[in-house]
Order: structure tokens, then sequence, then C-alpha cells
């Protein structure tokens, strides 16, 4: 995939390999996953991203640097055996996993 050796691109995968790799949901994801690098956004052109009219910051989804999310509670927090902590997780870690 010729994605992969763009500037700027981190990862580029198949729906099928982006699903497995990252617990995707096959019928809600296109047929590539495209991730950048630290500190780069991807759009179409930058003459289609007029970010003058905006009155809020603009926010895109989450690169691979951004998976690491502190956690921290003042309780126990209980995990079933091997379950590995992901950053979606912390809302089931808030409501169900605090004793």
């Amino acid at each position: 995939m010729r994605l992969r050796d763009t500037k700027g691109i981190e990862v580029a995968l198949t729906r099928k390999d982006a699903c497995a790799r990252f617990e995707l949901p096959p019928d809600r994801i296109g047929d590539i996953v495209v991730i950048s690098t630290r500190h780069k956004v991807l759009g179409t052109s930058e003459s289609r991203h007029d970010l003058s009219g905006l009155t809020e910051p603009l926010r895109s989804h989450g690169g691979l640097t951004e998976e690491r999310v502190p956690l921290i509670a003042n309780r126990k927090i209980v995990l079933p055996a091997g379950h590995a902590l992901r950053n979606f997780d912390a809302f089931d870690v808030a409501l169900n996993r605090i004793q």
C-alpha cells in the first residue's frame, strides 16, 4: 500500500487488519484505515479546510500517540484476568470496575 510510505502516515491498514488490530466493527469501517504520525492531521486539501470560521477548537480522532491515558482511582480497580486496559476502557472502569 503506497500510503504507508507517505510522510506523516504512521499506519495504513485494510479494513480486515484494522478491525482485528483495534477491535473495530467491520460494518462501521471503510476500505482502509489511515493513522497519522504525531502532530499531523489528515484531510483532503488545505483549500477544503478553511478553519477561519471555527468558534471552537477543531478536534480530530486521536492517533496511536494518544493511546496512553492516565487513570487514577481512589479505590481498588478489579479487572478480568489477563485484561489489558485500553484508552476506551476508561468509561467501563469508572462505571463498573471500581469497588
